[in-house]
């Protein structure tokens, strides 16, 4: 009995120890992954002297973000043809608020409530109802 709490001593003693040797099982070489690229060193740029626009002038370039877009998007303004040129005048288009879009949300602006009828119907989800099917002839 003393002889197996000598050997299992023993061995709980081998094996405790045997963690602290190097046996290249854990000690091997890895990359270190914070000296794969180098930082390029901190650079302070010139000063060219820019000074910041006065408030209220004009940007440079001369050009609006309306036109940039345009200009991005379908290579510029397009002339109108005769036609629509005619279907705009006989509208008085030239006429129109050229900021109506803004301000068309505003509280001032004169709306006509539909009702809840109308918000359920836009609300609604898609596909056939209860007690309506739709189906495209032919199909």
């Amino acid at each position: 009995m003393k002889s197996t709490k000598i050997i299992l001593a023993a061995s709980i003693a081998v094996t405790t120890l045997s963690a602290c040797g190097s046996n290249n099982l854990f000690s091997r070489d890895r990359p270190d992954e914070f000296a794969v690229s180098r930082q390029a060193p901190l650079v302070v740029p010139p000063d060219y002297s820019l000074t910041p626009p006065a408030p209220g002038s004009a940007r440079p370039g001369g050009e609006s973000t309306a036109e940039q877009t345009l200009r991005a998007l379908f290579g510029g303004p397009a002339p109108r043809s005769a036609t629509e040129s005619a279907v705009i005048g006989s509208a008085d288009g030239q006429r129109a608020d050229p900021g109506i879009r803004s301000n068309v949300g505003s509280p001032d602006t004169q709306v006509v409530d539909k009702g809840l009828v109308v918000r359920d119907i836009l609300a609604a989800p898609e596909g056939d109802g209860r007690d309506a099917s739709s189906a495209i002839p032919g199909a």
